[in-house]
Protein backbone atom coordinates (compact mmCIF):
# COMPACT_ATOMS: atom_id res chain seq x y z
CA UNK A 1 0.00 0.00 0.00
CA UNK A 2 1.32 3.10 -0.95
CA UNK A 3 2.17 6.19 1.71
CA UNK A 4 -1.31 8.13 1.02
CA UNK A 5 -3.66 5.55 0.87
CA UNK A 6 -1.87 4.33 4.15
CA UNK A 7 -2.50 7.95 5.46
CA UNK A 8 -6.24 7.69 4.31
CA UNK A 9 -6.76 4.34 6.21
CA UNK A 10 -5.68 5.97 9.06
CA UNK A 11 -7.28 9.01 8.64
CA UNK A 12 -10.96 6.32 8.31
CA UNK A 13 -10.03 4.55 11.35
CA UNK A 14 -9.55 7.87 13.48
CA UNK A 15 -12.94 9.18 12.05
CA UNK A 16 -14.30 6.19 13.55
CA UNK A 17 -13.11 6.11 16.88
CA UNK A 18 -14.25 9.94 16.84
CA UNK A 19 -17.66 8.94 16.13
CA UNK A 20 -17.82 6.76 18.85
CA UNK A 21 -16.40 9.09 21.03
CA UNK A 22 -18.87 12.02 19.92
CA UNK A 23 -21.75 9.91 20.43
CA UNK A 24 -20.53 9.63 23.82
CA UNK A 25 -19.93 13.26 24.44
CA UNK A 26 -23.59 13.92 23.45
CA UNK A 27 -24.86 11.79 25.90
CA UNK A 28 -22.88 13.18 28.59
CA UNK A 29 -24.01 16.91 27.20
CA UNK A 30 -27.73 15.31 27.50
CA UNK A 31 -27.06 14.33 31.19
CA UNK A 32 -26.03 17.61 32.08
CA UNK A 33 -28.93 19.34 30.84
CA UNK A 34 -32.16 17.69 30.13
CA UNK A 35 -32.05 14.15 31.23
CA UNK A 36 -34.48 13.26 33.32
CA UNK A 37 -33.29 11.72 36.98
CA UNK A 38 -34.55 8.04 36.11
CA UNK A 39 -31.95 8.34 33.15
CA UNK A 40 -29.26 8.17 34.94
CA UNK A 41 -28.29 4.15 35.67
CA UNK A 42 -28.91 3.44 32.20
CA UNK A 43 -26.93 6.57 30.76
CA UNK A 44 -24.08 5.38 33.03
CA UNK A 45 -24.30 2.03 31.49
CA UNK A 46 -24.44 3.73 28.16
CA UNK A 47 -21.61 5.92 28.44
CA UNK A 48 -19.38 3.60 29.76
CA UNK A 49 -19.87 1.14 26.69
CA UNK A 50 -18.97 3.77 24.35
CA UNK A 51 -15.86 4.33 25.88
CA UNK A 52 -15.13 0.56 25.84
CA UNK A 53 -15.89 0.72 22.49
CA UNK A 54 -13.82 3.75 21.30
CA UNK A 55 -10.59 2.34 23.85
CA UNK A 56 -11.04 -1.16 21.56
CA UNK A 57 -10.66 0.54 18.30
CA UNK A 58 -8.32 3.16 19.36
CA UNK A 59 -5.60 0.15 20.95
CA UNK A 60 -5.91 -2.13 17.96
CA UNK A 61 -2.54 -3.95 16.80
CA UNK A 62 -3.87 -2.81 13.05
CA UNK A 63 -4.10 1.15 13.97
CA UNK A 64 -0.27 0.45 16.07
CA UNK A 65 1.20 -1.03 12.70
CA UNK A 66 -0.31 1.45 10.31
CA UNK A 67 0.71 4.26 13.03
CA UNK A 68 4.65 2.68 12.63
CA UNK A 69 4.89 2.21 9.14
CA UNK A 70 3.23 5.57 8.19
CA UNK A 71 6.50 6.45 10.86
CA UNK A 72 8.68 5.42 8.74
CA UNK A 73 7.69 6.95 5.49
CA UNK A 74 9.09 10.24 3.99
CA UNK A 75 6.16 11.47 1.45
CA UNK A 76 4.48 12.66 4.33
CA UNK A 77 3.27 16.42 4.26
CA UNK A 78 4.68 18.40 7.66
CA UNK A 79 1.07 18.33 9.30
CA UNK A 80 0.36 14.73 8.50
CA UNK A 81 3.69 13.70 10.17
CA UNK A 82 2.73 15.90 13.46
CA UNK A 83 -0.46 13.93 13.07
CA UNK A 84 0.94 10.51 13.23
CA UNK A 85 2.99 11.81 15.76
CA UNK A 86 0.84 12.66 18.33
CA UNK A 87 -1.26 9.59 17.51
CA UNK A 88 1.31 7.27 18.28
CA UNK A 89 2.22 9.01 21.37
CA UNK A 90 -1.64 8.68 22.68
CA UNK A 91 -2.19 5.16 20.98
CA UNK A 92 1.28 4.16 23.11
CA UNK A 93 -0.44 5.67 25.91
CA UNK A 94 -3.59 4.42 25.70
CA UNK A 95 -2.44 0.95 25.60
CA UNK A 96 -0.89 0.89 28.84
CA UNK A 97 -4.63 1.00 29.83
CA UNK A 98 -7.17 -2.47 30.22
CA UNK A 99 -10.75 -1.81 28.20
CA UNK A 100 -12.09 -3.30 31.95
CA UNK A 101 -10.13 -0.42 33.65
CA UNK A 102 -11.55 1.64 31.10
CA UNK A 103 -14.81 1.30 31.34
CA UNK A 104 -14.49 1.00 35.21
CA UNK A 105 -13.58 4.20 35.56
CA UNK A 106 -16.33 5.86 33.34
CA UNK A 107 -18.97 3.76 35.21
CA UNK A 108 -18.01 5.36 38.55
CA UNK A 109 -17.82 8.88 36.74
CA UNK A 110 -21.53 8.52 36.15
CA UNK A 111 -22.46 7.51 39.37
CA UNK A 112 -20.04 10.55 41.09
CA UNK A 113 -21.59 12.98 38.90
CA UNK A 114 -25.27 12.25 40.35
CA UNK A 115 -24.15 11.86 43.11
CA UNK A 116 -22.59 15.49 43.25
CA UNK A 117 -25.74 16.58 41.97
CA UNK A 118 -27.31 15.48 44.44
CA UNK A 119 -25.20 16.72 47.02
CA UNK A 120 -25.51 19.80 46.10
CA UNK A 121 -29.25 19.60 46.18
CA UNK A 122 -29.01 18.64 49.89
CA UNK A 123 -25.81 20.86 50.75
CA UNK A 124 -24.59 17.67 51.68
CA UNK A 125 -20.51 16.91 50.86
CA UNK A 126 -21.60 12.70 52.59
CA UNK A 127 -23.51 12.94 49.56
CA UNK A 128 -20.75 13.17 47.37
CA UNK A 129 -17.93 11.60 49.06
CA UNK A 130 -19.60 8.19 49.33
CA UNK A 131 -18.96 7.90 44.92
CA UNK A 132 -15.74 10.41 45.55
CA UNK A 133 -13.96 8.23 47.42
CA UNK A 134 -13.91 5.17 45.00
CA UNK A 135 -13.42 7.49 41.80
CA UNK A 136 -10.07 9.26 43.61
CA UNK A 137 -8.66 5.33 44.30
CA UNK A 138 -8.98 5.04 40.52
CA UNK A 139 -7.27 8.12 40.23
CA UNK A 140 -4.61 6.81 42.04
CA UNK A 141 -4.25 3.29 40.39
CA UNK A 142 -4.16 5.41 36.82
CA UNK A 143 -0.98 7.35 38.06
CA UNK A 144 0.51 3.73 38.53
CA UNK A 145 -1.10 2.77 34.67
CA UNK A 146 0.29 6.17 33.19
CA UNK A 147 3.86 6.21 34.86
CA UNK A 148 5.16 8.83 36.42
CA UNK A 149 8.46 10.75 37.80
CA UNK A 150 8.86 11.98 41.55
CA UNK A 151 5.27 12.43 42.20
CA UNK A 152 1.97 10.55 41.29
CA UNK A 153 0.15 13.80 40.19
CA UNK A 154 2.11 14.93 37.68
CA UNK A 155 0.45 11.72 36.11
CA UNK A 156 -2.56 13.91 36.32
CA UNK A 157 -1.33 16.75 34.75
CA UNK A 158 0.09 16.06 32.17
CA UNK A 159 -2.86 14.81 31.08
CA UNK A 160 -4.29 18.49 30.48
CA UNK A 161 -1.27 20.44 30.17
CA UNK A 162 1.63 18.35 28.73
CA UNK A 163 4.71 18.72 30.11
CA UNK A 164 3.12 20.35 33.52
CA UNK A 165 4.59 18.87 36.84
CA UNK A 166 4.07 19.64 40.61
CA UNK A 167 7.52 21.10 40.76
CA UNK A 168 6.96 23.71 37.64
CA UNK A 169 2.88 24.66 39.11
CA UNK A 170 4.85 25.27 42.65
CA UNK A 171 7.42 26.79 41.71
CA UNK A 172 4.81 29.47 39.26
CA UNK A 173 2.42 29.92 42.06
CA UNK A 174 5.79 30.46 44.99
CA UNK A 175 6.79 32.95 42.53
CA UNK A 176 3.58 34.68 41.73
CA UNK A 177 1.83 34.98 44.84
CA UNK A 178 3.94 37.16 47.00
CA UNK A 179 3.39 39.65 43.98
CA UNK A 180 -0.60 39.15 44.14
CA UNK A 181 -0.41 39.77 48.05
CA UNK A 182 1.30 42.65 47.91
CA UNK A 183 -1.72 43.98 45.50
CA UNK A 184 -4.37 42.66 47.61
CA UNK A 185 -2.83 44.11 50.76
CA UNK A 186 -2.64 47.36 48.75
CA UNK A 187 -6.40 47.62 47.27
CA UNK A 188 -7.37 46.83 50.95
CA UNK A 189 -6.18 49.58 52.20
CA UNK A 190 -8.04 52.05 49.79
CA UNK A 191 -11.79 52.80 49.66
CA UNK A 192 -13.61 49.75 48.22
CA UNK A 193 -15.45 50.43 45.26
CA UNK A 194 -19.45 49.60 44.63
CA UNK A 195 -20.42 46.64 43.41
CA UNK A 196 -24.52 46.72 44.76
CA UNK A 197 -25.99 47.18 41.64
CA UNK A 198 -25.10 43.92 40.60
CA UNK A 199 -26.67 42.05 43.64
CA UNK A 200 -30.52 43.76 42.65
CA UNK A 201 -33.13 41.14 40.75
CA UNK A 202 -32.59 40.51 36.97
CA UNK A 203 -35.24 38.38 36.14
CA UNK A 204 -34.05 35.11 34.27
CA UNK A 205 -35.52 35.51 30.70
CA UNK A 206 -34.04 39.26 30.40
CA UNK A 207 -30.88 37.64 31.60
CA UNK A 208 -31.13 34.95 29.24
CA UNK A 209 -31.87 37.10 26.89
CA UNK A 210 -28.54 39.38 26.88
CA UNK A 211 -26.12 36.37 27.31
CA UNK A 212 -27.73 35.06 23.49
CA UNK A 213 -27.14 39.02 22.52
CA UNK A 214 -23.62 39.07 23.49
CA UNK A 215 -22.89 35.68 21.79
CA UNK A 216 -23.98 36.81 18.93
CA UNK A 217 -21.82 39.95 19.38
CA UNK A 218 -19.10 37.60 19.75
CA UNK A 219 -19.72 36.04 17.07
CA UNK A 220 -20.52 32.80 18.37
CA UNK A 221 -21.78 30.74 15.03
CA UNK A 222 -25.58 29.68 16.45
CA UNK A 223 -25.71 27.56 13.17
CA UNK A 224 -22.78 25.62 14.57
CA UNK A 225 -23.82 25.16 18.43
CA UNK A 226 -26.24 26.46 20.94
CA UNK A 227 -26.21 27.40 24.77
CA UNK A 228 -28.70 25.91 27.60
CA UNK A 229 -28.55 25.61 31.45
CA UNK A 230 -26.41 23.56 33.32
CA UNK A 231 -25.78 23.48 37.38
CA UNK A 232 -22.13 24.42 36.29
CA UNK A 233 -21.37 26.32 32.95
CA UNK A 234 -19.10 23.83 30.68
CA UNK A 235 -18.03 24.19 26.96
CA UNK A 236 -18.68 20.91 24.97
CA UNK A 237 -17.54 19.91 20.87
CA UNK A 238 -18.92 17.26 19.05
CA UNK A 239 -17.11 18.83 15.96
CA UNK A 240 -16.03 22.16 14.93
CA UNK A 241 -19.45 22.49 13.10
CA UNK A 242 -21.28 21.75 16.72
CA UNK A 243 -20.23 22.96 19.78
CA UNK A 244 -22.35 23.23 22.52
CA UNK A 245 -22.60 26.01 25.52
CA UNK A 246 -24.18 26.39 29.14
CA UNK A 247 -24.84 28.74 31.62
CA UNK A 248 -26.31 29.05 34.90
CA UNK A 249 -28.65 32.09 35.84
CA UNK A 250 -28.75 33.51 39.73
CA UNK A 251 -32.07 36.18 39.25
CA UNK A 252 -30.11 38.00 42.80
CA UNK A 253 -26.56 38.40 40.91
CA UNK A 254 -26.18 39.51 37.77
CA UNK A 255 -22.22 39.11 37.46
CA UNK A 256 -23.36 35.09 37.88
CA UNK A 257 -24.34 34.63 34.10
CA UNK A 258 -22.77 37.45 31.70
CA UNK A 259 -18.63 37.04 32.19
CA UNK A 260 -19.97 32.52 32.30
CA UNK A 261 -21.68 33.19 29.08
CA UNK A 262 -18.37 35.16 28.07
CA UNK A 263 -15.97 32.72 29.25
CA UNK A 264 -17.63 29.66 27.73
CA UNK A 265 -17.79 31.85 24.34
CA UNK A 266 -14.43 32.11 24.57
CA UNK A 267 -13.94 28.30 24.78
CA UNK A 268 -16.27 27.75 22.08
CA UNK A 269 -15.10 30.35 19.39
CA UNK A 270 -11.76 27.97 20.06
CA UNK A 271 -13.66 24.49 18.87
CA UNK A 272 -15.51 26.31 16.12
CA UNK A 273 -12.09 27.64 14.82
CA UNK A 274 -10.22 24.40 14.59
CA UNK A 275 -9.65 22.75 11.45
CA UNK A 276 -12.57 20.59 9.77
CA UNK A 277 -10.50 18.79 7.45
CA UNK A 278 -8.31 17.84 10.39
CA UNK A 279 -11.90 16.03 12.44
CA UNK A 280 -10.46 13.53 14.74
CA UNK A 281 -7.04 14.27 14.39
CA UNK A 282 -4.92 15.44 16.65
CA UNK A 283 -4.45 19.07 14.46
CA UNK A 284 -8.34 19.14 14.65
CA UNK A 285 -7.64 19.08 18.65
CA UNK A 286 -7.08 21.59 20.89
CA UNK A 287 -3.52 22.63 22.02
CA UNK A 288 -3.74 21.99 25.71
CA UNK A 289 -6.31 22.76 28.19
CA UNK A 290 -3.89 25.87 29.57
CA UNK A 291 -4.14 27.01 25.70
CA UNK A 292 -8.01 26.35 25.95
CA UNK A 293 -8.62 28.35 28.77
CA UNK A 294 -5.98 31.10 27.69
CA UNK A 295 -8.84 31.90 25.01
CA UNK A 296 -12.01 31.96 27.74
CA UNK A 297 -9.97 33.69 30.35
CA UNK A 298 -8.66 36.31 27.40
CA UNK A 299 -12.54 36.80 26.36
CA UNK A 300 -13.82 36.69 29.93
CA UNK A 301 -11.56 39.36 31.44
CA UNK A 302 -9.16 41.10 28.84
CA UNK A 303 -11.59 42.01 27.30
CA UNK A 304 -15.00 41.27 28.40
CA UNK A 305 -14.27 43.35 31.87
CA UNK A 306 -12.36 46.16 30.35
CA UNK A 307 -13.69 49.94 30.20
CA UNK A 308 -13.43 49.83 26.73
CA UNK A 309 -15.94 46.81 25.84
CA UNK A 310 -18.31 47.99 27.99
CA UNK A 311 -18.24 51.86 26.54
CA UNK A 312 -19.93 50.20 23.30
CA UNK A 313 -21.90 47.82 25.46
CA UNK A 314 -23.96 49.02 28.59
CA UNK A 315 -25.66 51.58 27.16
CA UNK A 316 -27.47 48.82 25.39
CA UNK A 317 -26.67 47.00 29.04
CA UNK A 318 -28.82 49.60 30.61
CA UNK A 319 -31.72 49.20 27.87
CA UNK A 320 -32.40 45.96 28.85
CA UNK A 321 -32.77 46.74 32.75
CA UNK A 322 -33.09 50.33 32.77
CA UNK A 323 -34.88 50.01 36.63
CA UNK A 324 -31.73 48.78 37.83
CA UNK A 325 -28.71 50.47 36.21
CA UNK A 326 -30.54 53.31 34.69
CA UNK A 327 -28.51 55.59 37.25
CA UNK A 328 -25.17 54.36 37.09
CA UNK A 329 -22.51 55.23 35.06
CA UNK A 330 -20.43 53.19 32.67
CA UNK A 331 -17.44 53.99 34.68
CA UNK A 332 -19.05 52.87 37.58
CA UNK A 333 -20.17 49.78 36.27
CA UNK A 334 -16.62 48.87 35.14
CA UNK A 335 -15.42 49.67 38.76
CA UNK A 336 -17.72 47.79 39.73
CA UNK A 337 -17.47 44.78 37.68
CA UNK A 338 -13.85 44.22 38.94
CA UNK A 339 -14.15 45.08 42.32
CA UNK A 340 -11.03 42.98 44.09
CA UNK A 341 -12.36 40.92 47.11
CA UNK A 342 -12.07 37.58 48.81
CA UNK A 343 -14.97 35.35 48.07
CA UNK A 344 -16.27 32.00 48.18
CA UNK A 345 -16.87 30.77 44.71
CA UNK A 346 -14.10 30.39 41.78
CA UNK A 347 -15.66 31.06 38.92
CA UNK A 348 -17.47 34.29 40.42
CA UNK A 349 -14.26 35.62 42.02
CA UNK A 350 -12.01 38.35 40.53
CA UNK A 351 -9.37 37.97 38.58
CA UNK A 352 -6.85 38.77 41.21
CA UNK A 353 -8.17 36.33 43.85
CA UNK A 354 -8.87 33.93 41.54
CA UNK A 355 -5.77 32.39 41.85
CA UNK A 356 -6.09 31.37 45.53
CA UNK A 357 -9.00 29.63 44.89
CA UNK A 358 -6.91 27.69 42.57
CA UNK A 359 -4.23 27.22 44.97
CA UNK A 360 -6.48 25.86 47.34
CA UNK A 361 -7.86 22.69 44.63
CA UNK A 362 -4.24 22.50 43.42
CA UNK A 363 -2.68 21.90 46.68
CA UNK A 364 -6.16 19.74 47.95
CA UNK A 365 -5.98 17.27 44.80
CA UNK A 366 -2.06 16.81 45.34
CA UNK A 367 -2.46 15.51 48.83
CA UNK A 368 -5.44 13.00 47.42
CA UNK A 369 -3.80 11.64 44.83
CA UNK A 370 -0.34 11.69 47.10
CA UNK A 371 -2.33 9.89 49.71
CA UNK A 372 -1.57 12.49 52.49
CA UNK A 373 -5.68 13.11 52.81
CA UNK A 374 -8.60 10.91 52.64
CA UNK A 375 -11.67 12.52 50.57
CA UNK A 376 -13.34 12.49 54.01
CA UNK A 377 -11.10 15.28 54.76
CA UNK A 378 -11.92 17.49 52.32
CA UNK A 379 -14.13 19.66 53.34
CA UNK A 380 -11.86 20.43 56.67
CA UNK A 381 -8.94 21.04 54.26
CA UNK A 382 -11.12 23.41 52.05
CA UNK A 383 -12.29 25.14 54.85
CA UNK A 384 -9.10 26.11 56.16
CA UNK A 385 -7.28 26.81 53.28
CA UNK A 386 -10.24 29.31 52.35
CA UNK A 387 -9.67 31.16 55.59
CA UNK A 388 -5.71 31.11 55.33
CA UNK A 389 -5.56 32.08 51.76
CA UNK A 390 -8.82 34.28 51.23
CA UNK A 391 -9.43 34.81 55.27
CA UNK A 392 -13.09 34.19 54.09
CA UNK A 393 -15.23 31.66 56.00
CA UNK A 394 -16.88 28.60 54.59
CA UNK A 395 -21.24 28.57 55.64
CA UNK A 396 -21.61 25.36 53.90
CA UNK A 397 -20.34 22.65 51.54
CA UNK A 398 -22.59 24.16 48.23
CA UNK A 399 -20.80 27.23 48.45
CA UNK A 400 -17.52 25.46 49.87
CA UNK A 401 -16.37 21.98 48.18
CA UNK A 402 -18.97 21.36 46.25
CA UNK A 403 -18.89 24.38 44.19
CA UNK A 404 -17.20 22.63 41.28
CA UNK A 405 -18.43 19.53 39.01
CA UNK A 406 -14.77 18.64 38.58
CA UNK A 407 -13.84 16.00 40.43
CA UNK A 408 -17.29 14.37 39.49
CA UNK A 409 -16.04 14.09 35.63
CA UNK A 410 -12.80 12.77 37.17
CA UNK A 411 -11.09 15.71 36.19
CA UNK A 412 -7.86 15.52 38.67
CA UNK A 413 -5.09 17.84 37.52
CA UNK A 414 -7.89 20.21 35.51
CA UNK A 415 -7.12 23.61 38.01
CA UNK A 416 -3.90 24.57 37.58
CA UNK A 417 -4.79 25.26 34.08
CA UNK A 418 -6.82 27.89 34.53
CA UNK A 419 -4.17 29.91 36.08
CA UNK A 420 -1.82 28.98 33.76
CA UNK A 421 -4.57 30.03 31.40
CA UNK A 422 -5.14 33.28 32.94
CA UNK A 423 -1.03 33.70 32.38
CA UNK A 424 -1.27 32.63 28.65
CA UNK A 425 -4.48 35.31 28.24
CA UNK A 426 -2.23 38.26 29.44
CA UNK A 427 1.03 37.60 27.43
CA UNK A 428 -1.05 36.66 24.40
CA UNK A 429 -3.21 40.40 24.58
CA UNK A 430 -0.11 41.92 25.13
CA UNK A 431 0.87 40.10 21.73
CA UNK A 432 -2.49 41.19 19.85
CA UNK A 433 -2.08 44.94 21.18
CA UNK A 434 0.99 44.83 19.38
CA UNK A 435 -0.54 43.78 16.32
CA UNK A 436 -3.76 44.78 15.57
CA UNK A 437 -3.75 48.14 14.35
CA UNK A 438 -6.40 50.28 16.16
CA UNK A 439 -7.79 47.59 18.50
CA UNK A 440 -8.92 49.64 21.39
CA UNK A 441 -10.37 52.12 18.85
CA UNK A 442 -12.16 49.07 17.32
CA UNK A 443 -13.32 47.44 21.05
CA UNK A 444 -14.82 50.70 22.11
CA UNK A 445 -16.82 50.56 18.98
CA UNK A 446 -17.93 46.90 19.62
CA UNK A 447 -15.46 45.54 16.59
CA UNK A 448 -13.95 42.45 18.52
CA UNK A 449 -13.02 40.86 14.85
CA UNK A 450 -9.43 41.28 14.43
CA UNK A 451 -9.22 39.99 18.01
CA UNK A 452 -10.90 36.68 16.88
CA UNK A 453 -9.11 36.83 13.17
CA UNK A 454 -5.88 36.94 15.04
CA UNK A 455 -6.59 33.93 17.21
CA UNK A 456 -8.20 32.27 14.44
CA UNK A 457 -4.63 32.54 12.58
CA UNK A 458 -2.15 32.52 15.98
CA UNK A 459 -3.72 30.00 17.57
CA UNK A 460 -6.92 27.92 16.49
CA UNK A 461 -5.86 26.99 13.06
CA UNK A 462 -2.82 24.71 14.59
CA UNK A 463 -4.66 22.62 16.59
CA UNK A 464 -2.29 20.20 18.50
CA UNK A 465 0.31 20.61 16.08
CA UNK A 466 2.75 23.03 18.69
CA UNK A 467 3.01 22.26 22.62
CA UNK A 468 1.44 25.48 24.56
CA UNK A 469 4.82 26.26 25.11
CA UNK A 470 6.04 26.57 21.29
CA UNK A 471 2.91 27.97 20.44
CA UNK A 472 3.24 30.95 23.34
CA UNK A 473 6.89 31.52 21.90
CA UNK A 474 5.57 31.91 18.07
CA UNK A 475 2.78 34.20 19.19
CA UNK A 476 4.76 36.44 21.49
CA UNK A 477 8.63 35.79 21.03
CA UNK A 478 8.98 34.13 24.54
CA UNK A 479 8.27 31.41 27.04
CA UNK A 480 5.47 31.76 29.52
CA UNK A 481 6.14 34.95 31.51
CA UNK A 482 4.06 35.83 34.61
CA UNK A 483 4.82 39.36 34.28
CA UNK A 484 2.74 39.54 31.65
CA UNK A 485 0.04 39.12 33.81
CA UNK A 486 1.21 40.77 36.63
CA UNK A 487 1.76 43.58 34.41
CA UNK A 488 -1.72 43.76 33.54
CA UNK A 489 -3.20 43.55 36.80
CA UNK A 490 -1.19 46.48 38.09
CA UNK A 491 -2.37 48.45 35.08
CA UNK A 492 -6.61 48.04 35.59
CA UNK A 493 -5.94 47.87 39.59
CA UNK A 494 -3.62 51.40 39.69
CA UNK A 495 -6.52 52.79 37.70
CA UNK A 496 -9.48 51.52 39.68
CA UNK A 497 -8.15 51.99 43.24
CA UNK A 498 -5.70 54.41 42.98
CA UNK A 499 -2.98 52.90 43.76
Amino acid sequence: MNTQDLYEEYKERMHRIADVKYSMALLQWDQETYLPPKGAGIRGQQIATLSEIAHRLFIDEKLGKILNELMDKNELGENEKRNIELTLEDYTKNKKYSSAFVRKLTEQVNRSFHAWMEARKQNSFPIFEKELAPLTELKKQETDILGYSHHPYNALLNEFEKGSTVQLIDKTFADLLPSLKTILEKIKNKPQVNDSFLKQYFPKQQQWDWGMYLLKQLHFDFEAGRQDISEHPFTINFANSDVRITTRINENDFSSMTWSCIHEAGHALYEQGLPADQYGLPLGEAASLGVHESQSRLWENNIGRSLLFWKHYFPELQKKFPEQLAKLSVEEFYKGINKVEPSLIRTEADELTYHFHVLVRYELEKKLIDGSILTKDIPAFWNEHYETYLGVKIPDDKNGCLQDVHWSHGSFGYFSTYSLGSFFAAQFYSAIEQSVTDLNNGIEKGNTVPVLQWLRKSVHLHGRKYTSGELCERMTGKALDTRFFLDYLLQKYSLIYTL
